[in-house]
């Protein structure tokens, strides 16, 4: 039973969490708030991590002996999963604004743009050559570099499944705001694992 509340706990999460951001719901929010809606992107972040509070809590309430641990032989690719991760956040970091993303700049300009970055423009350099959404591919060997029980398992399999079905969300925002440009950046440059890349160094 815990696990299923657990399971529950974190589905509804992320159904809200991407529920909340999705184009019809800022869409009709813009509408009704007018200027008021150059809020919305700080209030959105506070109200994610209050909530997700709770949910971490209760995953650690049910945590359990682990059946797989990262240990032996495996620790060198545990380190090479973190150090990944680490590097897509550190370089992803890099070609965003900080400011943008906590929604502080929407405040102090007055400003509403679907990326996060300093211009709001399409940039396909550095990091963003090699995958599209460098943040959100650092997750997925954070998450999965960890030890394993029954309950952490389904976090990162939810937590995988999310992260996939929102970034696809997210590219059909982008395709509406940019065009053919962001369709054409598409087929050069993976959305989340760089095998284009890697591809094309090698061959």
């Amino acid at each position: 039973m815990e696990y299923f509340i657990l399971s529950v706990l974190w589905i509804t999460y992320c159904t809200v969490h991407s529920a909340l951001i999705s184009t019809t719901f800022t869409n009709f929010l813009k509408e009704k708030t007018g200027n008021a809606y150059h809020f919305y992107r700080l209030f959105y972040n506070i109200f994610s991590i209050v909530t997700l509070i709770p949910v971490i809590l209760y995953t650690l309430s049910v945590k359990q002996q682990p059946f797989f641990v990262w240990d032996g032989y495996l620790l060198p690719i545990k380190y090479i999963l973190i150090a990944t991760g680490i590097i897509f956040f550190i370089l992803g970091g890099q070609r965003y604004s900080f400011f943008q993303f906590a929604g502080i700049q929407q405040i102090r300009k007055g400003i509403d743009q679907k990326l996060i970055n300093k211009t709001g423009k399409l940039s396909t350099s550095g990091i963003l050559g090699a995958v599209r959404h460098p943040l959100y591919a650092a997750l997925f060997p954070l998450i999965w570099a960890r030890d394993l029980d029954i309950a952490f398992l389904i976090v990162n399999i939810i937590l995988s499944a999310y992260l996939i079905i929102g970034t696809i969300l997210e590219e059909d925002k982008l395709v509406l705001e940019f065009g053919d440009t962001y369709s054409e950046y598409q087929q050069k440059v993976s959305m989340l694992f760089p095998f284009k890349f890697i591809k094309a160094r090698l061959f």
